[in-house]
């Protein structure tokens, strides 16, 4: 493939990526899918090219003074000898006599600081901390999640198939890696050794501290990587029932349960029973903590969005509060890092029952996890690539009294 049609593949992603309508990665993925005669390497070059791009839109835009999808790539691949890069049947158009004109008219110009940080303003400012908005601006590692099998020995069992990972800073069963794994030629995947999960998402699940006895029931399960990992932690013991308001979401949980030998989890359509020992709910949210992963996500998030968010957050708080039983409790996570979506539907939740309680996060972690408690508050645990290296994720137990 030449150079000219990689860019020309990059620029129609772009410009279907940049209307903020789907996930980049279902548009990256929809395309490659329906050119099968792209290589490997091209492909490669393409996506990278692409999510690159994705990461430095607001400086490519403010560069460019526009939103226009061509002009942003025309401003990414400054510098370059335009002769060599287009032109020829496939290839990205040759640049207008108005369009070198214009690129010669650039100057630079210092960026806003919420632009130098790559986020939009209102979220910036929302935020409030450009450290921690720049750190979910790079890219994410690989966290794996050992399945009935020690992460050590995992370690050696990838080794062995020329994939190296370290073990995780905090999670008991968990390794990262910094290279690109391909599942398609892993045994150990196929074999059902270890599941893809964030490392905050494995800390939350044994931070449960699920019992075999318990009632249990994970809300809002969706694809289904919580429920499966808690089905390990309890070794195929007991029951974790699996609920979302859009059932065939959880389509996936039976395939992947299959492949990970996992038989403890029941899919069901409705909560009725009252009496559940442990309601869990990763809560829909903005997904701000993810942004690692999919930093096209930011643009298609808006205030309206937010808030519609929080009275769905409130709402399944008051789902849990009805279902739990007393002594209970509730669970309650996200994966955002906006305080709107974490300490304030919590705390609006709690105003409205004198029976919830704080569990002590601090006594949890030292039972759960074999290392030092290093968060600011005992309330509620703040992961993030700061503070664990991880997704951005937001995690509160409460207690209902007896």
């Amino acid at each position: 493939m030449q150079t000219g049609a990689r860019y020309q593949a990059v620029f129609e992603l772009i410009s279907q990526i940049f209307k903020d309508k789907e996930p980049a990665d279902v548009i990256i993925n929809n395309y490659l899918r329906a050119r099968k005669y792209i290589g490997a390497k091209d492909r490669r070059f393409i996506a990278d090219t692409t999510w690159d791009i994705i990461r430095n839109r607001l400086k490519l835009s403010f560069d460019a003074q526009s939103d226009d999808p061509r002009k942003i790539l025309l401003v990414y691949l400054k510098g370059e000898d335009f002769d060599l890069i287009t032109g020829g049947n496939y290839g990205l158009k040759p640049l207008t006599s108005d369009e070198k004109k214009w690129l010669c008219s650039l100057k630079d110009v210092p960026y806003p600081l919420n632009t130098q940080y790559e986020c939009p303003k209102w979220l910036f400012e929302k935020i409030n901390n450009p450290t921690l908005v720049q750190s979910l601006n790079q890219k994410a590692s690989v966290d794996i999640r050992a399945n009935f099998i020690s992460a050590l020995e995992l370690k050696k069992r990838l080794q062995a198939e020329g994939l190296f990972f370290s073990l995780a800073p905090y999670a008991p069963y968990g390794l990262r890696s910094s290279d690109r794994i391909n599942l398609n030629n892993c045994i150990a995947y196929q074999e059902g050794l270890f599941d893809v999960q964030d490392e905050s998402s494995q800390l939350a699940a044994v931070l449960c501290d699920l019992k075999v006895s318990e009632k249990i029931v994970d809300y809002c399960a969706g694809a289904g990587g919580k429920s499966l990992a808690l089905g390990a932690l309890l070794e195929n013991e007991g029951l974790i029932y699996c609920h979302d308001i859009d059932f065939n979401r959880m389509d996936a949980i039976k395939a992947r349960a299959e492949r990970l030998s996992i038989k403890n989890l029941k899919l069901i359509r409705k909560i009725e029973d009252t009496d559940f020992d442990c309601f869990i709910l990763d809560s829909p949210c903005s997904g701000t903590g993810t942004w690692r992963r999919a930093p096209d996500a930011k643009f298609r998030l808006t205030p309206e969005r937010l808030k519609e968010l929080n009275a769905v957050q409130l709402e399944i708080l008051e789902t849990a509060y009805r279902h739990t039983k007393k002594g209970g409790r509730i669970v309650y996570m996200t994966c955002s890092v906006l305080k709107d979506e974490n300490e304030d539907i919590v705390e609006k939740f709690k105003a409205c029952h004198d029976d919830i309680h704080f569990a002590d996060h601090q006594k949890l972690w030292a039972k759960k996890i074999d290392l030092p408690y290093h968060f600011e508050s005992n309330k509620y645990l703040h992961f993030s690539p700061l503070s664990t290296g991880s997704d951005g994720f937001f995690f509160c137990m409460l207690q209902k009294d007896a």
